[in-house]
């Protein structure tokens, strides 16, 4: 057996989520000699026991990294480690800006001096932030504007752009994939969108009706698998190519809409959030502009038909909750 025959080792960085449970099974699936190491610094009692997944839990800090890519030889990373924005308190920032920020540097670090073949990392559509003069379609090469107007975005924008600066540095060495995928939602998605749509209320206004874009919990699961091999070095948008009014989609949910003028926001939603609906302070500009980003990129190399849900059936699919 050659040296390329081996099973391949994979760090998965965020374990305790759900999206990086359903990736690791669609791999191991595909690969069941292939091993994956799970960590995260949550709790991992409820990682699904798979064969050759490892779960550890583990608190992220320079030390605990070190010792694990001293300790295992990885082939491949996925780093899928942020903090949820579903918070905006400053204890919680300081976190996400530390693991987003300062964490992926040593994550790349450690991936550059121990011969790391393969590294995927999971960004947002929401670094390119929601204004009025945002193109009808974002291409990878918009501007990275979110922390101009939403301070608790910072990380994100900053991870992204320390992300793609070094893959680019890297590009002869190691093959980096970064994807910004649009709002993801599903049964085992605990992002601030989900929450939003399968609420028993939901804030709409009566002034706007912006487009939104969604993609189904087990189709991102898939576009993550297949970024291992069919996916060359690059930054990629993750949407499909239909799109959806924010009052259709919580129709097509079956969510109460709240109608109010876009004025009373701020106070509506500071009223929400006493009565534990909390909806983050930077999805009200996506209430009012929309931010749909184009796909023709991941097109060029998954083909036109690379998602198995639509919209509507990615909302629908919510009920199941």
């Amino acid at each position: 057996m050659s040296a390329g025959d081996l099973p391949k080792k994979i760090l998965f960085i965020g374990i305790a989520g759900g999206l990086a449970q359903m990736t690791a099974r669609l791999i191991l699936n595909e690969h069941p000699d292939w091993e994956i190491l799970g960590i995260d610094s949550r709790d991992v009692s409820k990682v699904p026991a798979l064969k050759g997944l490892t779960s550890l839990e583990l608190k992220y800090s320079r030390g605990n990294f070190e010792n694990l890519f001293r300790t295992h030889h990885f082939d491949k990373v996925y780093h899928l480690g942020r903090i949820s924005h579903a918070s905006n308190a400053e204890n919680v920032l300081a976190k996400r800006i530390d693991l987003s920020v300062m964490g992926t540097n040593r994550i790349l670090e450690l991936c550059e001096r121990s011969g790391v073949k393969k590294v995927v990392i999971l960004s947002t559509f929401h670094v390119y932030g929601a204004f009025p003069d945002n193109s009808i379609f974002l291409n990878e090469e918009a501007p990275l504007r979110a922390s101009m107007r939403h301070p608790e975005l910072r990380d994100v924008v900053e991870m992204d752009q320390i992300c793609t600066n070094w893959m680019w540095k890297n590009q002869n060495t190691i093959s980096t994939v970064v994807l910004r995928p649009c709002n993801i939602v599903g049964t085992q998605i605990h992002n601030s969108m989900t929450k939003f749509l399968a609420g028993p209320i939901a804030l709409s206004p009566i002034d706007y009706n912006p487009f939104f874009q969604f993609i189904h919990e087990f189709d991102m699961a898939n576009i993550l698998y297949q970024a291992l091999g069919s996916l060359p070095t690059g930054t990629y948008n993750v949407a499909g190519s239909d799109f959806i009014s924010l009052r259709e989609a919580l129709d097509v949910v079956g969510t109460r809409g709240i109608p109010f003028p876009i004025m009373l926001a701020g106070g509506l939603n500071s009223a929400l959030k006493r009565i534990n609906i909390d909806v983050p302070n930077y999805l009200i500009d996506y209430l009012k502009f929309s931010c749909l980003i184009s796909n023709q990129e991941l097109q060029n190399h998954l083909g036109p038909n690379f998602l198995r849900f639509s919209v509507k059936e990615a909302l629908e699919l919510i009920k199941l909750r």
